[in-house]
């Protein structure tokens, strides 16, 4: 009987050793001075506050935000285009927003990547767009798995899951206990579908629609490859300067991320008892991926209002009187937004 090895099983622990030699520098470039370097360990250490007294938090009653989450169905049009260096943005994206939407600072961010078989240029493509959103997010990627699994995925397959730890001092947790009538709801631009609806938007591009990810479409100025796969939009900066500017729970009432489900169905995740969201359908203008996608399999308008974002991806819940000027910082950091509506008392 011949002798049976790891590589004969799909897993060649050379090419895994190779892939690995090329992580370490794209998780370096996301550290600040709270992360302990322990390159080799069994896992990430990061100090919650500076040692450094001119960058000390002085934290008085910290907690803890973590958060998880994957990309969904959009790794498929990335396998389908053989692009695989956006997807980890939007991963940092998935979770980042979530913690922000509770006040958090992100601090640290874990990803773990199941593939296949060893393929080191598509980890590394996978690996530094993670490592490019935790940049946008100003958080540290702190480690990760990569684990090869060739009988649970199909040759040239992968997932991606990852996880996000930020902290807020209690006493400026964001929970939408806050918010009351009169406040203003203020839309923040998304950059496209983000990283929802593919598995709708995936059947009526390439099974509808009859598409392929190379065809370029005169609406929307792209190929659909590039429409698809364009990166969700990370909102750590904006947001971190506007809770940094206004300290008192008084301004920002409440943070709605908007995902699955979309703009209703996530601003009533954090709408108090006794109020409910009042949107000016219309006020802002929707990208053109989305009334591409309506026409080519005739979505009826419910349908588009529950499964994709339609163009803000962030909603803040603001007292009216601080609205123009948190309208200022957002377009100083490059976002565009709009008031989109109120809150009024529940009917």
């Amino acid at each position: 009987m011949s002798k049976v090895t790891y590589k004969d099983a799909g897993v060649d622990l050379d090419v895994y050793d190779e892939a690995m030699t090329r992580l370490p520098r794209l998780m370096h470039r996301t550290f600040s001075p709270r992360v302990l370097k322990l390159d080799g360990g069994f896992a990430g250490l990061f100090q919650l506050d500076f040692s450094n007294r001119l960058f000390s938090r002085n934290y008085d009653d910290p907690v803890l935000v973590a958060c998880t989450d994957g990309v969904g169905t959009k790794l498929k049009v990335a396998q389908r285009c053989g692009k695989h260096d956006t997807l980890g943005i939007d991963l940092v994206a998935m979770s980042v927003n979530d913690a922000l939407c509770c006040g958090a600072e992100p601090l640290l961010f874990l990803d773990y990547v199941a593939m296949s078989h060893d393929d080191p240029p598509v980890l590394e493509q996978l690996v530094r767009g993670v490592s490019d959103g935790c940049i946008q997010a100003d958080c540290a990627l702190l480690g990760g798995e990569t684990a090869i699994m060739p009988d649970l995925y199909r040759r040239g397959e992968y997932d991606l899951a990852g996880f996000c730890v930020g902290v807020v001092e209690r006493k400026q947790i964001i929970d939408g206990k806050a918010i009351v009538p009169g406040d203003t709801l203020l839309g923040v631009a998304s950059s496209g579908l983000h990283a929802n609806g593919y598995s709708l938007a995936r059947k009526v591009v390439f099974e509808v629609g009859g598409f392929d990810v190379h065809d370029h479409v005169d609406g929307l100025g792209t190929t659909v490859g590039e429409a698809l796969l364009t990166p969700t939009r990370i909102y750590a900066q904006p947001v971190r300067k506007i809770l940094r500017h206004y300290k008192v729970k008084s301004v920002v009432h409440g943070l709605a991320h908007v995902t699955g489900g979309g703009l209703r169905g996530n601003l009533e995740r954090i709408l108090p008892a006794g109020t409910q969201a009042q949107i000016d359908e219309g006020s802002w203008p929707v990208p053109p991926v989305f009334p591409w996608l309506q026409r080519l399999a005739d979505i009826d308008d419910a349908e588009m209002a529950r499964v994709f974002n339609l163009g803000i991806g962030l909603v803040l819940v603001v007292s009216p009187y601080y609205a123009e000027s948190i309208q200022r910082m957002l377009a100083e950091c490059g976002h565009d937004s709009r008031p989109i509506g109120r809150i009024v008392p529940a009917s």
